[in-house]
């Protein structure tokens, strides 16, 4: 994978990311670019020879529908815990992203963030 199309995702990531409250990023001690909130991680991205790969904070039922569709898998070494990773996303894929996203945030989020995220964006 060319950098620039990492780049590209790692910018559409960090717009997901940075537009949360009090969410920050950071790189990680092994080069990954991580975003955090309150010191808890809910997305960490990272570049092999496979390419771009995405990893969110997910709960163990949503982690389990998701493993059903063949595009993600169970994050190395913290799957058991409940991340979800995607390799490559495509371009179909960011609207399901972002809502993954924000879950993991919310997972990762203080009760009263969570309070004034809900009672924020009621529908």
């Amino acid at each position: 994978m060319e950098s620039r199309d990492t780049e590209a995702m790692l910018d559409i990531i960090r717009n997901i990311c940075l537009a949360l409250p009090k969410a920050n990023e950071h790189i990680d001690g092994f080069g990954h670019n991580t975003f955090k909130i309150n010191g808890k991680s809910f997305v960490i991205t990272g570049e092999s020879e496979e390419g771009f790969s995405l990893s969110f904070k997910s709960d163990r039922e949503t982690q389990e529908l998701l493993l059903q569709k063949e595009k993600y898998f169970k994050t190395p070494y913290i799957g058991r815990h409940g991340w979800v990773s995607i390799q490559n996303p495509d371009r179909e894929d960011w609207d399901e992203l972002t809502y993954l996203i924000q879950e993991g945030y919310l997972r990762a989020a203080p009760k009263r963030m969570v309070k004034k995220w809900n009672e924020l964006n009621k529908k």
